[in-house]
């Protein structure tokens, strides 16, 4: 039986940037950083949480170089995955986001189920923020 996901993946063109981006703009933080010679394998999660993000570039070992190609292209065209995150205060984490110069082409929006916005990481995945009504 299935007990939990401890792990999901989302492509990135460079992982340095990414861990850049996820650690450093988004305030998230590092789980595991390990060079395994074929890859390498990054993950970042929440502080204080158990669930992980791994920040997969498209390639070997899970692909051959043409099906990398297409996933790369997917990638930036924002076709390949999307996070959701909460947040306890979500006009606050815009402003601060917007302080740091992230692209955030809209403002955050009453939808009934909470107040949520959304934008994408450097490479072109889907992020969106929502804090829960009240």
């Amino acid at each position: 039986m299935i007990t939990s996901l401890a792990i999901t993946s989302l492509y990135v063109l460079d992982q340095d940037e990414a861990l850049d981006f996820y650690v450093g703009t988004l305030g998230l933080e590092i789980g595991t950083d390990a060079d395994l010679g074929f890859m390498r394998f990054l993950t970042v999660r929440v502080p204080g949480e158990t669930r992980e993000v791994l920040l997969e570039r498209p390639g070997a070992p899970s692909m051959d170089d043409a099906t990398a190609g297409q996933v790369r292209d997917l990638v930036t065209k924002g076709a390949a995955g999307t996070l959701f995150f909460q947040t306890d205060d979500v006009q606050g984490l815009w402003r601060d986001l917007q302080s740091k110069g992230v692209e955030l082409p809209e403002k955050p929006v009453d939808r009934g189920y909470g107040t949520d916005f959304g934008f994408r990481d450097p490479f072109g995945n889907h992020v969106r923020v929502s804090q829960p009504p009240r």
